[in-house]
């Protein structure tokens, strides 16, 4: 007589590729989580001997000095967790209301999540310029410059076009952003591909010439009357859409750069023009012997590079700001060379590393004000933060990881 099946008998096989796919998730983002993790531990350590009531109650006994240095602690780290994403629940009884019919409580409730998401929008899309530039061999170390010189194109095409549909003034202004931008970051890329000239050396200064020629125009041709340097307001056509009401500047610029990130992974990973960056990237002497275009795609990724900076700078003034001030850049291009090398220059990890930034950025004002501790404390969180990134090893030493030589011979292939 057969013996009768079970359910163990007959149940589907396992998916070897589960515990590995799983493996090489953990690999991906241990690293970089125990680096943020080390980065406020350490940061925290900063503020608890550079607070003077931490001494004080030493003074008095150890056991009143350790419970200081924890309440400074949880009060420091309470005020960034609120100024960044809000107190809970509050966010939960404005939510109760607003099932009932009274939305007064939700601006006032997510308010710092909704100042978090539009900080982190711009961070998004100069990551993603920087990240980008990486996978196709480019350091692109002038993304200030290209930030600020999509901004003025944008913003003239903002005010000096007047009388047109939003549907075609916005995409002509984000558009003029792109370009502006895209050919700024062309021409080192050029340079690299047929002089050799190091793009590094021709970004940076090319920085200087565009701050110097914002600085004029916005003394000149393109200052407002009778204003500080600053430039005529965009026409109401050109104006990104709020999604919530004032004093919420959510705008769907944040969703333009997720938008865009799902773009970039699509163009590095799916397409053949992505395969040919990133084999650029990795080797040039094998891509020019495969028969790849090696100048097309140098200046190709520069000019996309480029662009998404620029972009960045248009949302900033379509959704945010209306028009341009003198001084317009505010650090991103130079922040996003951090964003890229936490997201390991890949699109989705761009995006959680610039959220990270974004809601640092947004909490580190309440931080101040209730904890009273320095914004720079934030500065000074994120610069480690890269350390540990960028020395992995670090890390390892620290935690006794042991290195996966696989995880790495990946990641360089990428």
């Amino acid at each position: 007589m057969p013996e009768l099946l079970t359910s163990r008998d007959t149940a589907p096989p396992a998916d070897p590729d589960d515990s590995s796919r799983s493996h090489r998730l953990w690999a991906a983002i241990k690293v970089p989580l125990l680096a943020i993790i080390t980065a406020l531990l350490l940061s925290g350590l900063l503020v608890v001997v550079t607070d003077t009531r931490v001494y004080e109650a030493f003074g008095q006994s150890f056991a009143a000095g350790v419970r200081e240095s924890v309440r400074v602690l949880l009060v420091t780290y309470g005020a960034l967790f609120e100024g960044s994403i809000g107190n809970p629940a509050s966010m939960i009884r404005a939510l109760a209301a607003w099932i009932g019919g009274d939305g007064s409580q939700m601006s006032l409730a997510f308010y710092p999540l909704s100042e978090s998401l539009v900080t982190a929008t711009p961070y998004i899309l100069v990551g993603l310029a920087v990240a980008l530039g990486f996978r196709a061999g480019m350091f692109n170390i002038g993304a200030e410059g290209q930030y600020v010189i999509g901004g003025l194109a944008s913003v003239f095409v903002g005010y000096s076009l007047k009388g047109l549909p939003t549907l075609i003034h916005l995409p002509l202004m984000l558009l003029a952003g792109v370009v502006g931008g895209g050919l700024w970051g062309a021409i080192p890329g050029l340079l690299r591909a047929t002089t050799g000239a190091h793009e590094v050396i021709n970004t940076i200064m090319m920085n200087y010439i565009a701050f110097s020629l914002s600085d004029w125009l916005l003394n000149g041709p393109m200052k407002r009357e009778g204003f500080r340097p600053i430039t005529p307001e965009i026409q109401p056509g050109a104006v990104l859409p709020s999604l919530f009401p004032p004093p919420i500047r959510f705008h769907a610029g944040f969703f333009l750069a997720l938008a865009c990130a799902a773009l970039v992974y699509w163009l590095l990973f799916r397409t053949t023009t992505g395969f040919s960056l990133r084999t650029v990237g990795a080797n040039p002497h094998a891509a020019r012997y495969a028969g790849i275009n090696i100048v097309g795609s140098m200046v190709l990724a520069m000019f996309l590079s480029g662009g998404l900076a620029g972009l960045a700078a248009a949302t900033d003034i379509s959704g945010l700001l209306r028009y341009m001030p003198n001084a317009f850049s505010a650090g991103y291009g130079f922040d996003s060379i951090a964003l890229a090398l936490l997201g390991r220059s890949h699109p989705v990890g761009v995006v959680l590393a610039a959220l990270l930034f974004g809601f640092l950025r947004a909490g580190a004002s309440r931080m101040q004000s209730v904890a009273r501790v320095p914004v720079d404390i934030i500065s000074i969180l994120q610069a480690m933060v890269i350390v540990f990134i960028a020395a992995p090893e670090i890390i390892r030493y620290i935690y006794r990881l042991r290195t996966d030589h696989e995880a790495v011979a990946r990641e360089a292939a990428l």
